[in-house]
């Protein structure tokens, strides 16, 4: 990790279609579902969303930041808890001078 920007962690979620959501239906309601639970963290200030989340690869990305590392980390378990969220959710602790994103720390989730 780069000491010179803020601290910023990556939540990361396998997109992973429920089997048990019909085709015709949204694979991933979780995705809504998260963005509304940051949305409501930050108007309480507990952290921030730091972007749009966003597709890499085979996840999904979330970044969250305006706390400290303990927050933010207690924060990415709490998502990866949250009704409907697939297992496999880790973490990367990181900063906002990366170049791209799932650079840094992992810390495994579920």
């Amino acid at each position: 990790m780069v000491d010179d920007g803020d601290l910023l962690v990556e939540i990361h979620i396998p997109l992973e279609r429920d089997p048990n959501i019909p085709e015709d239906e949204d694979p991933f309601p979780w995705i809504e579902d998260i963005t509304q639970y940051l949305l409501d963290l930050d108007e309480g200030d507990e952290a921030a969303m730091y972007d749009d989340g966003e597709e890499f690869g085979e996840v999904y990305v979330f970044s969250i930041n305006a706390a400290d590392e303990n927050t933010l980390l207690s924060i990415a378990n709490r998502i990866a808890n949250l009704p409907g969220v697939p297992t496999g959710v880790f973490a990367m602790v990181t900063d906002d001078d990366a170049d791209e994103l799932g650079q840094g720390r992992r810390e495994d989730i579920s």
